[in-house]
């Protein structure tokens, strides 16, 4: 099932019942970018028009299976220039995962501080793509990837930068805030290449930030670039924060994350 599918099944309803795919594995949960997408996409039907998305924020509470979830959204508040709208994964009658959008309107302001960071990775021509072994995660096979900053997970690689290059291998969609976030959360946790054997990982929690809207003229299948930095790590806890570029250069998306390492 495609990722473009799995969003279309969610109606503007503010609670209802949908199936998570099988094919999306991670370990032993679903694939986090597509939990924290259907929390997007569930939000974004509650949000005013007018309003884009300036900040989203999960915490995955716990592992999600694929089967029946049931969405539940509220708005928390409603504002002339903000609304914040909360939604929550549940299955069997306990909270798997906890989100909270802001939207916020555009307005005049006298601060323009406007000079984002440039993109500086590699071109992918120089990445190398993930090995097909078996420990990859399920959701893997729905991506390509070229990793040309730091090394490739479990290499013992000590870069404090991880990234390159990534897209869909199959999906040809103009690019949405679910889809992106799909992309995102498709690369690894930054700390897995200073390990030099296998060990589970996973997100514990992810804000990422949206500094303007998305260019509906780009698509899931271009390239888009990602160069995650490790701010801290120890105690089995990793501190990170990445920047997402288009294939132009263009930054669209600034994403920090806490992460758990077992190894």
């Amino acid at each position: 099932m495609q990722f473009s599918a799995i969003l279309q099944q969610i109606t503007p309803a503010a609670e209802q019942t949908i199936q998570l795919p099988e094919g999306w594995g991670q370990g032993r949960a679903l694939f986090g970018g597509i939990t924290a997408a259907i929390a997007w996409q569930h939000a974004h039907y509650g949000a005013n028009a007018e309003q884009a998305l300036r900040a989203f924020t999960v915490s995955f509470v716990a592992p999600v299976q694929p089967g029946e979830a049931t969405l539940a959204r509220r708005i928390l508040r409603e504002g002339k220039n903000v609304t914040q709208i909360a939604v929550e994964i549940l299955q069997g009658g306990a909270v798997v995962l906890s989100a909270l959008a802001s939207y916020g309107r555009s307005r005049p302001s006298a601060v323009q501080v406007t000079d984002t960071l440039q993109a500086n990775v590699p071109s992918r021509e120089l990445g190398a793509e993930f090995p097909k072994v078996s420990i990859l995660p399920e959701f893997t096979e729905h991506y390509d990837y070229a990793v040309s900053v730091g090394g490739l997970p479990f290499s013992g690689n000590t870069s404090r930068e991880f990234g390159g290059w990534m897209r869909y291998r199959q999906e040809q969609q103009p690019i949405t805030i679910g889809l992106l976030l799909g992309l995102v959360d498709a690369w690894p946790p930054a700390v897995l290449p200073h390990l030099q054997q296998p060990a589970p990982a996973s997100s514990l929690t992810w804000t990422i930030e949206f500094p303007e809207p998305l260019d509906a003229q780009k698509s899931t299948h271009d390239w888009w670039q990602y160069v995650a930095y490790i701010d801290y790590a120890a105690h089995g806890y990793g501190h990170t924060h990445a920047h997402i570029w288009d294939d132009e250069g263009k930054l669209v998306a600034i994403s920090r994350q806490t992460v758990t390492v077992f190894g």
